[in-house]
């Protein structure tokens, strides 16, 4: 399995030197995101990077992942990442540019980790190694139950929706599900698969796990789970973690995924579309 996946890893720190470091790298993302201050988060990330250097200038074992090293390919990722707006549009340019941005924001990263620190620190484990069990499909059908109970009360009675394109066509249509599907993946790729996975090279998996869900999740804000969002995605982002180490497979929770995002893209649909969906959900708007 690689480091990306579930590897034993041996014992880590929840907390540790290197926290103060990677605190800061990942505290650089709601400044991007959220505050919306780039130099922020410049600084956030300047300041991370710095420390890291000075906590192992003087590490005696160099066999250890370097913990400066695999911040920078966060900080890679997030830099990409926020080099673009995240407000959802749908425009041809604008999925152009989200496709490159996000898309470059994983494959840097992982050609950078490979190619050239030759430390194979990131990768994408697919399938797991076992098929799913029977907890993993009655998870799936929880995830439906459950976002067809939140999603449409949380994004109509918030008003949150409209940080979304309106789709009153077959085309934009189309393109929503595109969007939502494609943003759906990549969240799993690059929070799970990279930040995730570099973070816990470092520390135990609750604490890699707490660091990583503030990237998630100050993401998913600026991309426009606003409002009391958070309240959802906090334990979101966390939940997906954890099924990531128990499952050892990506797809598995890209499923998982998948399928919360197409109960948002329905409601995106219906709330945008009075009438139309009015025997789905029992929230209007």
């Amino acid at each position: 399995m690689p480091a990306a996946g579930v590897a034993d890893l041996g014992v880590r720190p929840a907390i540790g030197l290197g926290t103060v470091p990677a605190l800061l790298v990942c505290l650089a993302a709601p400044a991007f995101f959220v505050l919306m201050v780039p130099w922020l988060g410049w600084a956030l990330l300047a300041a991370g990077l710095a420390i890291a250097v000075a906590i192992e200038r003087g590490r005696v074992t160099r066999s250890a992942p370097s913990l400066t090293r695999d911040l920078s390919l966060i900080a890679i990722g997030l830099l990409i990442v926020s080099s673009i707006p995240l407000k959802a549009e749908l425009d041809n340019w604008a999925m152009l540019r989200f496709t490159l941005a996000l898309g470059g924001a994983v494959v840097v990263p992982y050609v950078i980790s490979r190619w050239v620190y030759r430390d194979r620190a990131t990768g994408f484990p697919w399938r797991g190694g076992h098929r799913w069990k029977r907890w993993q499909w009655l998870w799936l059908v929880a995830v439906l139950v459950l976002g067809w109970l939140i999603l449409p009360f949380y994004f109509i009675t918030s008003g949150v929706y409209q940080n979304w394109p309106v789709v009153d066509s077959p085309e934009m249509v189309a393109r929503l599900f595109v969007g939502v599907g494609a943003v759906g993946i990549w969240d799993e790729l690059f929070f799970i698969c990279t930040c995730f996975a570099l973070l816990r090279r470092h520390f135990a998996d609750g604490a890699a796990n707490v660091l990583q869900a503030i990237v998630f999740v100050s993401f998913l804000w600026e991309l426009g789970y606003q409002a009391w969002g958070p309240v959802l995605t906090i334990p979101f982002a966390l939940l997906q973690a954890v099924i990531f180490l128990r499952t050892r497979s990506l797809g598995y929770v890209v499923t998982v995924h998948l399928l919360f995002d197409a109960v948002v893209f329905a409601v995106l649909v219906h709330a945008h579309n009075p009438g139309m969906l009015d025997w789905l959900f029992f929230v209007s708007p």
